[in-house]
């Protein structure tokens, strides 16, 4: 199982806003053009977000992954369900777990069936205006994914506009932990429960994820602009790390 941190590993945001990215360069990327590309995606991810995620309403409510609330959905039939009218200003794990159900069902249809032809438009050339700004960062760690039999994502941030940028990433159908409010740790420990007796190794940026795996006794692969970075990062390089802890 491949546990990939999420930000500034497999999707570049905050970097591009902050600028961090291109000035990792030394001055051959334009740190503008990064930080009005960023801008552009956070627009994006706020509008599916509120239109489509019930972000307004749960945003104070998040959840480490997307069936935490399960044991309290009774199943109930939601094609009539009124989700203006349901009293949701005093929420309870139930009226949670309903939004919830709903909003996994719409990640796993993916956006396609939810936005319009013109909609789609502006995300697909955003899309291909990031990956060329970036050196096909986005879209080489893409294939990369799809060379794996299993890989998990694990995010600093909150679970809902996680998901969102999942499929504005095209990153569609990938497993989300959130350890927004848990750290990281806890999230591996819940992984590696949900997948007894395999192997695991983690790719990410940041110490936390690298502490954490240290932890675990699991392999943990850096990645940065300055060293491994999509598009440099190789099976070669990944299975010598794995060869090493295993």
């Amino acid at each position: 199982v491949y546990i990939w941190d999420m930000d500034e590993t497999l999707i570049l945001l905050k970097s591009l806003l902050d600028g961090t990215y291109a000035e990792a360069f030394g001055g051959s990327k334009d740190v503008q053009k990064g930080i009005e590309i960023g801008k552009r995606w956070e627009k994006h991810i706020l509008q599916v977000c509120d239109e489509y995620f019930f972000y307004e309403q749960v945003e104070n409510y998040n959840e480490p992954f997307l069936d935490a609330l399960s044991e309290y959905d009774d199943g109930r039939d939601l094609s009539d369900y009124d989700f203006s009218k349901d009293g949701f200003d005093n929420p309870n794990k139930r009226k949670l777990a309903y939004r919830h159900r709903l909003i996994a069902q719409k990640y796993a249809q993916g956006l396609h069936s939810a936005l319009n032809q013109e909609t789609i438009k502006l995300w697909d050339d955003l899309y291909d205006l990031t990956d060329s700004y970036t050196d096909k960062w986005l879209s080489t760690a893409r294939a990369f994914l799809e060379q794996k039999n299993l890989n998990v994502l694990v995010t600093s941030g909150s679970l809902i506009p996680s998901l969102v940028k999942c499929l504005l990433f095209r990153l569609d159908n990938l497993l989300v932990y959130s350890s927004w409010e848990v750290g990281k740790h806890q999230c591996f420990s819940w992984i590696k429960d949900r997948y007894p007796g395999v192997r695991f190794c983690v790719i990410g940026d940041g110490w936390e994820e690298c502490e954490a795996a240290q932890r675990m006794r699991w392999p943990f692969i850096r990645i940065d602009p300055q060293s491994h970075r999509f598009p440099g990062l190789t099976m070669k390089t990944v299975n010598h790390y794995i060869d090493v802890v295993y």
